[in-house]
């Protein structure tokens, strides 16, 4: 029999967060563990607003489902018992890292992908005036950072990082904040000082503004990608799939997304929020079928779990079978 465990944890961080919808302060997580024959599996996942997601909620969804895990729900009935979204997701990978250690085998083997190595990950510069960023640009270590846009000043705010870090390829994420009147314009801008990438530009629901995207730089989908159903749709309208285990609902379909995804043709971003390395550490596995990784996470944090993912100049190494699979 299986014993299901539900744990809420509040990280606080290291500084503010700022972002376009706001700014928070603690990393409110809630922490699954599946015991079962004397083995235990983790899976964590971060409740998001964005989502109507709550604490409580997610605890709820998560306790509804206590019964049939303990009676020995698989995996694969899980995705059909629950929706993706945060609970579905720290169940599924608390269930990965649990059938990994009964079997003696690490999760990248259990799911077919190549065995992990060390990868460069984005590092954030979260929303500020443009001196504060580009101050903190430069105590970023690494050679590709995520800048947090929302504002006005946005093209300012670039500029400043672009002079701080001329060596650096950067990353554009509104959070849905640009303006479609001006994004073209924003765009060519962007691509002469070192922008790589904007993520989601527009409002979920509003991508088709992007069907004549301009051509500089690519358009990544974010808060419009949720599950492999929504791939085919998203292939018009963007270049790259920022996928996120919280939203697919775990690390089961976050696989079949970067799949669907690379057979659509798109370039594909495993990014994350912002939590500790127990909820990063699936989503590491993934480096291997994606383009980029947005793995920063626990660098928030004042303090990680035990055995937490290792970062060093802007590369995070794979997660020992200590910390999860």
């Amino acid at each position: 029999m299986t014993r299901l465990q539900i744990e809420h944890i509040s990280s606080p961080l290291a500084r503010s967060f700022s972002i376009s919808r706001g700014a928070k302060t603690s990393a409110e997580t809630i922490l699954v563990t599946l015991e079962r024959d004397g083995k235990r599996g983790r899976g964590e996942c971060v409740p998001y607003a964005r989502y109507d997601e709550t604490v409580e909620s997610v605890t709820e969804a998560i306790e509804g489902q206590r019964r049939a895990i303990e009676s020995g729900l698989t995996r694969q009935q899980l995705q059909d018992a629950m929706p993706a979204g945060a609970a579905r997701c720290a169940i599924d990978c608390a269930m990965w890292d649990l059938d990994a250690k009964l079997a003696g085998k690490p999760v990248w083997k259990l799911a077919g992908l190549p065995e992990p190595v060390a990868l460069p990950t984005a590092v954030t510069v979260v929303l500020d005036t443009p001196d504060a960023m580009a101050s903190a640009a430069k105590d970023a270590p690494g050679q590709l950072l995520k800048l947090k846009l929302g504002g006005p000043d946005d093209l300012e705010r670039v500029e400043a990082v672009h002079k701080a870090r001329p060596d650096a390829r950067l990353i554009l994420d509104a959070n849905e904040a640009f303006e479609a009147d001006v994004f073209p314009d924003v765009a060519r801008q962007a691509a002469r000082l070192g922008v790589v990438l904007i993520e989601q530009p527009f409002a979920a629901g509003k991508d088709a503004a992007l069907l004549r995207r301009p051509p500089e730089v690519a358009i990544c989908a974010d808060e419009s990608a949720h599950t492999s159903k929504d791939i085919q749709d998203l292939a018009r309208a963007y270049d790259v799939i920022n996928i996120k285990l919280d939203k697919a609902g775990g690390l089961t379909e976050a696989i079949a997304m970067a799949h669907e995804a690379k057979a659509c043709g798109l370039g594909v971003m495993i990014g994350c929020m912002v939590a500790g390395s127990i909820s990063m550490a699936p989503a590491f596995l993934l480096g291997a079928l994606a383009d980029a990784v947005d793995l920063d996470g626990p660098l928030w944090l004042t303090k990680d779990v035990e055995h937490g993912l290792s970062y060093s100049d802007g590369q995070v190494s794979p997660p020992t079978p200590q910390l999860w699979g």
